[in-house]
């Protein structure tokens, strides 16, 4: 395995060299046994595919099978590229760095697109050019500037549109600028935006219904409620406009202390979510499986990776959880991978995002310890 550092390549010299090398700040002594703890259904493994990924984020797969992240603190963009095809990563390049919050990315028509705080960020060609990569075109830079829930997880829908989500720069306020709190849509060149759903405080992660292209999202909770609530959220989009309750109403029935009389005398109507989730979870990456590897009544389940509370007075969350769907309805919610909060409330590990390989392996990203993870299943 070869680690590259745009235009710089470090051989990979085994693990006891790595951890000498890198010190521990992304694949440390404690890794396999962080690997060992984690508990999944019976059938189930996990394995590392690829690690000394710092503040992993979003992933998304190109055509030509590398897989792309994001990160956020760490400002850096990678490809992970497994060479030979052993759904094992050989190296890890660093596409570009020193950018504002670069959590999110989507690929289209061999370019890269990035989600940069106020900016959407374009790399033409960019499977070709992983050891010289190109400068970025500027898609856009028209979205906030705030860094309080600025960083984004984008992805392109059904219909070519990429579609971002604006998060509100508060933890609970009523801005009067409507791009806060929603969820955006615009061409690939950045033209014709225009909201698609209001009331999202802080979306990090959507899919759409294999079936009926419906988007579905996730949705963090506000803080400072207590511990047990509001819930953290599982939403449906129907129809372009819909309204999803902040910050005047959270979950299906919970009226914010100052801003629920407000909500009460709008008129508005407030779609309830489709699953409530565990309060303060902070549910972020969610895809529905649509891979032939998983049993059969994993089909067009939907997992979700929750990254964890992060001011619970006991932790809650770090680690994927599964929707069950009938028709449209949200069946039930239960852990899938857990093990990453020890019983000590001791954190091992944070999920981000989770991403479907080809053979209907699923990857997920953990920014906590700068590793990516693979899910198989062999009865």
């Amino acid at each position: 395995m070869n680690i590259t550092v745009k235009r710089h390549t470090i051989p990979f010299l085994g693990l006891v060299s790595f951890i000498l090398f890198f010190g521990c700040t992304s694949f440390d002594g404690r890794a396999q046994q962080v690997l060992d703890n984690l508990s999944l259904p019976e059938g189930f493994s996990v394995e590392f595919y690829a690690s000394n990924v710092p503040d992993v984020r979003q992933m998304v797969l190109s055509d030509g099978g590398i897989v792309y992240a994001g990160s956020r603190d760490a400002g850096k963009i990678y490809a992970i590229a497994d060479h030979d095809d052993d759904f094992h990563a050989d190296t890890v390049y660093t596409i570009d760095q020193d950018l504002r919050l670069p959590s999110g990315v989507a690929y289209r028509n061999g370019s890269l697109f990035v989600g940069a705080v106020s900016r959407i960020l374009r790399y033409d060609d960019i499977d070709d050019q992983l050891e010289d990569p190109p400068e970025p075109v500027v898609v856009t830079d028209t979205y906030p500037s705030d860094g309080h829930h600025g960083w984004k997880f984008i992805a392109f829908g059904p219909d070519g549109k990429l579609y971002v989500p604006v998060g509100a720069p508060c933890n609970i306020c009523d801005s009067d600028k409507e791009l806060y709190a929603s969820i955006t849509r615009m061409n690939a060149d950045g033209s014709n935006r225009e909201i698609i759903a209001h009331g999202v405080r802080n979306s990090v992660g959507f899919d759409w219904h294999p079936g009926t292209g419906d988007l579905w999202f996730t949705d963090n909770g506000r803080d400072w409620m207590g511990d047990n609530q509001p819930p953290c959220e599982l939403n449906h989009l129907t129809e372009k406009g819909q309204h999803f309750g902040y910050p005047y109403k959270h979950g299906s029935d919970i009226w914010d202390p100052e801003f629920g009389e407000q909500g009460k005398n709008s008129g508005q109507v407030f779609r309830s979510p489709a699953r409530e989730l565990g309060p303060h979870v902070a549910p972020l990456g969610m895809i529905f499986y649509t891979g032939d590897l998983f049993p059969e009544e994993y089909q067009n389940n939907i997992f979700i990776a929750e990254h964890g509370s992060w001011n619970r007075s006991e932790k809650i969350g770090y680690r994927i959880t599964r929707v069950p769907l009938n028709g449209d309805k949200a069946v039930s919610y239960d852990s899938f991978v857990d093990g990453w909060l020890q019983e000590n409330g001791a954190v091992w590990g944070r999920p981000v995002d989770l991403l479907q390989l080809s053979d209907g392996s699923v990857l997920v990203s953990d920014d906590h310890r700068g590793i990516i993870y693979r899910i198989t299943y062999n009865p």
